[in-house]
C-alpha cells in the first residue's frame, strides 16, 4: 500500500446544455493554494489492462481561437519534454519538439 496520498480535484460547471462555463482545479500538495480558474483542459489517462488511452478533453465558451492554439502547442512541447523524460530517447523526443515548432509556425504563433 502506497505510504502517501495526493488528490487533483477538477470542478466542471456546466450550463442548461451540458457546455462547461468554469473549471476549476487545485491539488493536495500545495497547502494552503487556492483553487484555480481555467478554460481548457486535456486529461488523459492510460488503462493498462486495454492498453488504450482515456481522454477527458473540456474547454469554456470563454476560450478564444488564439488561446486554444497556444494551449495546444504548449501541450505538444510539454509532451515532448515528458517523453524524453520517460523513455529517454532524444532523437524521437527532437523529432517531436521540431513537430512543434512546425506546429507553431503554421498556427502563426511562432515567438
Amino acid at each position: 500500500m502506497a505510504d502517501q496520498k495526493k488528490e487533483i480535484n477538477i470542478t466542471v460547471e456546466l450550463d442548461k446544455d451540458n457546455i462547461p462555463e468554469n473549471i476549476v482545479w487545485d491539488a493536495t500538495d500545495e497547502p494552503g493554494s487556492e483553487k484555480v480558474e481555467c478554460r481548457s483542459m486535456i486529461l488523459s489517462l492510460w488503462d493498462h489492462n486495454k492498453k488504450d488511452t482515456l481522454r477527458l478533453d473540456l474547454w469554456t465558451k470563454q476560450m478564444t481561437v488564439d488561446e486554444m492554439k497556444i494551449f495546444f502547442h504548449q501541450t505538444l512541447a510539454t509532451m515532448a519534454d515528458t517523453l524524453q523524460q520517460s523513455i529517454n530517447d532524444e532523437k524521437i523526443s527532437g523529432d517531436m519538439r521540431d513537430f512543434c515548432d512546425y506546429f507553431a509556425e503554421r498556427m502563426e504563433i511562432k515567438k
